[in-house]
């Protein structure tokens, strides 16, 4: 994409996403939903496929030029993203990264245009980010697959129309090995979807338990195809470095919001004769959250870069994710420092996005599981 078209479509997100989700940001809180209004607009915009290649439907962004988009995207609240996140990244990835031709010309399209929300169905009661305990099994009978098992948190559940999911094939496999991964459309007799969780923040964003029942799906479900089989592990991986950028762009354009508040209140409310953006412990605040959000931004651009010319997909995506979402709860906590007791109240942005900033640090491989990641290929590459 020419770097004129990607300046206007991030300029249009950007008016978008200040002149209309932000204030709605209310309704989506008390409703714990996100309007329909707003997802017609965003399926009209092709957000629901602007990672996904042009030749399936989507914009086709580079990392590069995705980050640019989220950042805006991320300014407000992540449910809004979050409605369309699932299908540009780890879901639609997993078809990117693992379907045969004939599964993507299928499923892509539909996904790209919002016309179907999709699934990532990895995370169980027992396996996250270590895929050790993953229970869930694929049985082969005949031509299909029977499944059964369940899942959780799993994102935009209640609402998906396809489930990638995440089930062992291989009886007695340990760890990644033997792990495939197969499409289970929405109405599939054996799936059931569970109540949406109550969470602390980020609502209208709904996560919920998915359940399957000697689910039976033909074989052509099975991502890639027979030589998929056994491989949806190292698939969701490859999804993963992906979707990590992506989670550290959020963070980047929620911290620019928390920034743009926190400067916004400093500068004028009154406390003891003059705005309190004048005292230097204030400014002090004010100092180390900017900072750091111009060095999670700067980061974020880089591993975005390296991914692209394919230098680096494994240490970077930890990096950008470790850094900004850790920094994002940083400047969390500091927006509602300087706003004081008003900070704690229902109703202020900054209250908000504290709770809905905490995720960030979880999902999409915890903060402990970006530091393994690091220091283990850092320290691979040493020997």
């Amino acid at each position: 994409m020419s770097s004129e078209i990607i300046d206007e479509v991030v300029a249009s997100v950007r008016r978008f996403v200040r002149d209309e989700v932000v204030p709605a940001e209310t309704e989506i809180e008390e409703k714990d939903s996100i309007p329909d209004r707003i997802r017609v607009a965003a399926a009209d915009m092709g957000l629901f496929g602007f990672a996904i290649p042009e030749i399936y439907g989507g914009l086709g962004l580079s990392m590069s030029e995705e980050v640019r988009l989220v950042f805006e995207l991320g300014y407000t609240t992540p449910s809004f993203r979050s409605m369309f996140g699932t299908n540009n990244g780890i879901a639609g990835h997993v078809l990117l990264e693992g379907a045969t031709e004939e599964q993507k010309k299928a499923y892509l399209p539909k996904i790209a245009s919002g016309e179907w929300v999709a699934s990532f169905a990895l995370t169980e009661e027992g396996a996250g980010s270590d895929p050790a305990g993953l229970a869930t099994t694929a049985r082969r009978d005949g031509d299909d697959w029977v499944i059964n098992g369940s899942k959780r948190y799993i994102t935009n559940a209640p609402n998906a129309d396809v489930f990638m999911v995440f089930a062992r094939s291989e009886e007695g496999s340990v760890g990644g090995r033997g792990i495939s991964t197969f499409m289970v459309e929405r109405g599939t007799p054996g799936l059931r979807v569970a109540p949406k969780d109550p969470k602390m923040g980020q609502a209208g964003a709904w996560t919920a338990d998915v359940y399957f029942d000697d689910l039976r799906v033909s074989g052509d479900t099975l991502v890639g195809g027979p030589a998929g089989e056994g491989r949806g592990y190292a698939t969701a991986m490859k999804c993963l470095a992906h979707g990590r950028i992506h989670i550290a762009a959020l963070c980047v354009g929620m911290s620019q919001r928390l920034v743009d508040e926190s400067v916004a209140y400093a500068a004028q409310r009154v406390q003891g004769g003059k705005v309190i953006g004048e005292h230097q412990l204030i400014q002090g605040l004010l100092a180390d959250s900017v900072t750091d959000l111009h060095a999670s931004r700067a980061l974020v651009k880089e591993v975005a870069a390296a991914f692209d010319d394919g230098s680096d997909r494994r240490i970077g995506p930890s990096t950008a994710k470790y850094f900004a979402s850790e920094a994002v709860g940083r400047i969390a906590d500091r927006a509602v420092q300087i706003h004081g007791g008003s900070g704690y109240m229902r109703g202020v942005p900054v209250e908000r996005f504290y709770r809905d900033a905490r995720l960030f640090r979880i999902y999409e491989g915890t903060s402990q599981i970006q530091q393994l990641v690091i220091a283990r290929n850092v320290l691979r590459d040493a020997r």
